[in-house]
C-alpha cells in the first residue's frame, strides 16, 4: 500500500503510560539522545517542515509523542535522553515513561520496529549503547540510523560505518543507515525498512 503522508497528525503527547493510544495499529518507535535530530528526521520522513517540533531547548520535553500516518501506522517519538542539564526529577520521568513504553504498554505487540538514532559525527555514546543493550536483551526489533550524515566527508562516513561494524552491541540491529534530514540521504532506505517491518506494502 502507498501511505498518504498528508494524512499525518499528532494524536497525543503522552506524559503518562495510561495515555498511550489503544488503537490497534503497527508502531514504529524513534529513540535517541537529545539533539540527535530525531524531530528533524521524523519531519523529513513525512515530508513536513514542522509536524514534529524541533526544540530550541534540548531535553526540555518529557513526553511520548504519537503521530498517526494515514490511519495505518503510528510513529512514536520517545523522549530524548542524555541531556546533562535535565533535572533529576525530569530524568526520573524520562526513565519511567520510556521504560513504561516498552514494559507497560498494552499494545507493545504492535511495536514492529525501533529506530535507534546516533549522531554520525560522534558515534554511539554510552547512553546509546545502554539503549542498544536493552533492546538486544529484550529482543526488541531495531535498526540503527546515523543522523547528520551530510556533515561528513567520504573518509568520515567510512569511519562511522567501521565504528558501528566493530561495536558488538550494534550487531543486533537489523540494518544500519546513514541519514540526512537536509538532503534526503537514506530516506528511501529507511522507509523501505519501515514499510517492510510493518507489512505496509
Amino acid at each position: 500500500m502507498k501511505l498518504n503522508l498528508n494524512k499525518t497528525e499528532l494524536v497525543i503527547s503522552a506524559g503518562r503510560n495510561d495515555q498511550f493510544p489503544r488503537q490497534l495499529l503497527p508502531q514504529v518507535a524513534f529513540s535517541g539522545r537529545s539533539n540527535v535530530g530525531k524531530s528533524s528526521l521524523i519531519n523529513s520522513l513525512i515530508g513536513r517542515k514542522s509536524l514534529a517540533r524541533v526544540s530550541g531547548s534540548p531535553g526540555k520535553t518529557v513526553t511520548v509523542n504519537f503521530y498517526r500516518i494515514d490511519n495505518s501506522v503510528y510513529f512514536v517519538d520517545l523522549p530524548g535522553y542524555g541531556y546533562a542539564k535535565r533535572t533529576y526529577e525530569d530524568k526520573l520521568r524520562w526513565s519511567s515513561l520510556t521504560d513504561g513504553y516498552f514494559t507497560n504498554n498494552p499494545n507493545i505487540d504492535l511495536l514492529k520496529l525501533t529506530v535507534q538514532l546516533i549522531d554520525s559525527r560522534i558515534g554511539p555514546t554510552k547512553d546509546d549503547l545502554d539503549m542498544l543493550k536493552y533492546m538486544a536483551e529484550a529482543k526488541v526489533n531495531h535498526i540503527i540510523v546515523a543522523t547528520k550524515a551530510d556533515k561528513l566527508n567520504a573518509t568520515e562516513r567510512r569511519k562511522i560505518i567501521e565504528i558501528v561494524q566493530n561495536e558488538s552491541l550494534c550487531s543486533y540491529a537489523n540494518a544500519f543507515i546513514l541519514y540526512s534530514s537536509s538532503n534526503g540521504l537514506g530516506r528511501e532506505e529507511l522507509w523501505n525498512e519501515i514499510t517492510s517491518h510493518c507489512d505496509l506494502k
